[in-house]
């Protein structure tokens, strides 16, 4: 495998605070894996921190659109530059989040460099946008239709470059079988497949027809985003919206394997996770041992 770049994204700007008065907790993912000595266990190079402005959702009312909103755009370009650089070098960036909102950083950056294909890990699509809700607010639920086009130019048109990711060039996995975003996302023709789908197909089969897909010539490659909420609470309770009926570590372990050991994969990015959540740090464990496997051969 290339150089493998670890770079921190300790950014909250795209989630809704717990509680009044408090911020979300998953700026503190990179520090939890730092302690899990992930950088030496993926035998990895250090690629710092691109630090996020503060959070700060001031007056935000419900209607107001996209809270943070210029906070997130400056935080997606300071994080695109970071992940430009070494993707044209040549180098493999792990980009530990942070909240799903950091994933525009990724897209923007290979949108930068041309067209790349995105394959979505995740318990949910994070595909609200004003076409289909009136509860926009929280881009880390956001993301994806953000990366996409859809919803407000300050965040999905920054540099002209609208949309930053193809319909076409979307994978989307993981999702609850019960999950309403399922039926616009198969309107739009964007792949996606459930927990029970993932089941009944096998992990790694489906996820190296998937790669293949996204290997095909018309794309230069593709970035894959985790978010630690794919997986069932019982395993992974330490995030903001546990959701039951996700996947288990040994069918995660598979999927997450085969895309990013392709050729093809550039780059990787995981969310959510939420120290503060997790006081015994064996979330935080079980996500170092995850990497692990996927990336390495130990």
């Amino acid at each position: 495998m290339r150089r493998i770049v670890v770079i921190d994204a300790p950014s909250n700007l795209g989630l809704r605070p717990p509680a009044e008065g408090t911020v979300p907790g998953c700026y503190k993912l990179a520090g939890a894996l730092r302690e899990q000595r992930i950088v030496q266990r993926l035998g990895a190079y250090e690629g710092g921190v691109v630090v996020p402005p503060r959070y700060d959702r001031g007056g935000w009312r419900e209607g107001d659109g996209v809270f943070n909103a210029e906070a997130i755009a400056t935080y997606t370009r300071r994080l695109a530059d970071r992940v430009e650089q070494h993707v044209r070098r040549g180098d493999f960036p792990v980009v530990l989040g942070g909240d799903c909102s950091i994933q525009l950083g990724a897209s923007l950056a290979l949108r930068r460099i041309g067209r790349y294909g995105l394959a979505v890990v995740d318990g949910s699509a994070d595909f609200r946008h004003p076409g289909n809700s009136d509860r926009i607010g929280a881009a880390g639920g956001e993301e994806l239709a953000l990366a996409t086009g859809r919803g407000q130019a300050d965040l999905t048109d920054l540099e002209g470059l609208r949309p930053y990711i193809r319909d076409e060039d979307v994978r989307v996995f993981g999702i609850r079988d019960y999950d309403d975003e399922r039926a616009e996302l198969t309107a739009l023709k964007i792949p996606n497949a459930t927990v029970g789908e993932i089941r009944e197909w096998g992990a790694a089969d489906l996820a190296a027809a998937v790669a293949a897909s996204l290997e095909a010539p018309v794309t230069e490659g593709f970035w894959v985003h985790l978010d630690a909420d794919v997986l069932d609470p019982s395993v992974m309770p330490a995030v903001d919206s546990p959701d039951p009926g996700g996947l288990l570590p040994d069918e995660l372990a598979p999927l997450l394997r085969t895309l990013v050991r392709s050729e093809r994969c550039v780059g990787f990015n995981l969310t959510i996770y939420d120290p503060d959540l997790d006081p015994d740090g064996s979330c935080a464990a079980l996500l170092a041992d995850l990497l692990q496997t996927a990336f390495t051969d130990a």
